[in-house]
C-alpha cells in the first residue's frame, strides 16, 4: 500500500495489484523521470527479468544482470526498476538463499487467484479492512489503502450492510457486527514490532496514543518504532539486543511503569522469547 514490496497471499496478490498498483505507478512518474527511467528502459528491464528469472536470483545478481545489459542500477535506479516490475505483476520475492532474498517471476511462483471486477475488488478490500481493523473510520481506510476517497467511500458503501457503526465524538466508526470480546487480565501488555498495524493502520491514532508522544513512535524519516501497549494504550517504545544468547529488552516508557505493569511487560517479553527461541531479560 505504501509503495514498498510487501507480503500477502498468493491468492490475493493479483487483484490487489490490479486495484492499487495503477495509482502507485502514476505517483512514481516524477521520481522515474528524475532517474531517467523511461518506459523503453523499463520494458528492456522487464524483458531481461522474463529471460533470467526462471531461476531465483538474489538482488545483487539481478543488479549485475541489469548492469551487464547496459541498464544502469546506480543511484536507486535498480531499486525503482524492481519496484516497477513488482507493481506490474511481473516479479515477487522467492526463496531465501542464505541471508539474501531472491526474486522470481510471479506467474511461475504463485498460482492464479480469483479475478474480481474493480467494484468487487473495492468491496473485498473494504470488507477485509473493517473486519480486521474495526472500529475504524472512512478516513482510516483511505489512509491505509491509498485509494482516492471517492473509491474508498464506494467500497465501504458496498459492504456497510455487513458491518455495524458507532458515532463517537462526531466520527462514524465501522466494525464487524459481532466483534470478538476477549477477557483481558489487568494490565494486559504487548510488545509490538515496528510498523505494526495497531498503530500504522489508522490515520487517526489519538485513540491509542497521547499526541505528545507521536514523535517518539515515528521518526522524522518515517520509521515506525516497536511499541509497548498496555490495556490498549501505547505507553512507550522498546528495542531488542541479543547478548550472549539472551534477548535483552530495552524499554523506553513515556512514564514510569508500575510494578504490576512491569510484570505484564515481562510476560509479553517471555512470549517474544518463546517465538525467537531465546531466553529474555528486561534491561535494568
Amino acid at each position: 500500500m505504501r509503495g514498498t514490496l510487501q507480503m500477502t497471499t498468493a491468492a490475493d496478490i493479483r487483484w490487489l495489484l490490479a486495484l492499487l498498483a495503477p495509482r502507485l505507478i502514476s505517483g512514481s512518474a516524477g521520481r522515474l523521470r528524475e532517474l531517467e527511467l523511461d518506459q523503453k528502459t523499463l520494458t528492456r528491464s522487464f524483458d531481461l527479468f522474463t529471460a533470467v528469472l526462471h531461476t531465483p536470483l538474489s538482488r545483487p545478481h539481478v543488479m549485475q544482470a541489469l548492469d551487464q545489459a547496459g541498464i544502469a542500477t546506480a543511484g536507486q535506479r535498480g531499486y525503482h526498476i524492481l519496484g516497477q516490475a513488482a507493481l506490474a505483476g511481473l516479479i515477487c520475492f522467492g526463496p531465501v538463499q542464505g541471508k539474501q532474498q531472491t526474486f522470481v517471476l510471479l506467474d511461475e511462483w504463485a498460482p492464479p487467484g480469483p479475478a474480481y471486477t474493480r467494484e468487487e475488488a473495492l468491496a473485498e478490500l473494504a470488507r477485509r479492512y473493517f473486519q480486521s481493523h474495526g472500529p475504524a473510520t472512512l478516513a482510516d481506510f483511505v489512509w491505509w489503502s491509498g485509494l482516492p476517497i471517492r473509491e474508498a467511500r464506494a467500497g465501504l458503501a458496498l459492504v456497510e450492510t455487513e458491518l455495524q457503526s458507532e458515532v463517537v465524538e462526531g466520527e462514524t466508526y465501522w466494525l464487524p457486527p459481532h466483534p470478538a470480546i476477549l477477557a483481558m487480565p489487568a494490565a494486559a501488555a504487548w510488545l509490538l514490532p515496528g510498523f505494526d498495524e495497531y498503530y500504522l493502520g489508522y490515520k487517526t491514532r489519538h485513540v491509542v496514543l497521547d499526541g505528545r508522544y507521536d514523535k517518539r513512535v515515528v521518526s522524522v524519516n518515517g520509521i515506525f518504532r516497536p511499541v509497548i501497549v498496555i490495556d490498549g494504550q501505547i505507553v512507550g517504545i522498546w528495542q531488542r539486543e541479543v547478548k550472549r544468547g539472551t534477548a535483552v529488552i530495552n524499554l523506553e516508557p513515556f512514564q514510569p511503569l508500575t510494578a504490576v505493569v512491569r510484570q505484564a511487560v515481562l510476560a509479553a517479553a517471555a512470549h517474544y522469547g518463546a517465538f525467537g527461541e531465546l531466553p529474555v531479560a528486561l534491561a535494568e
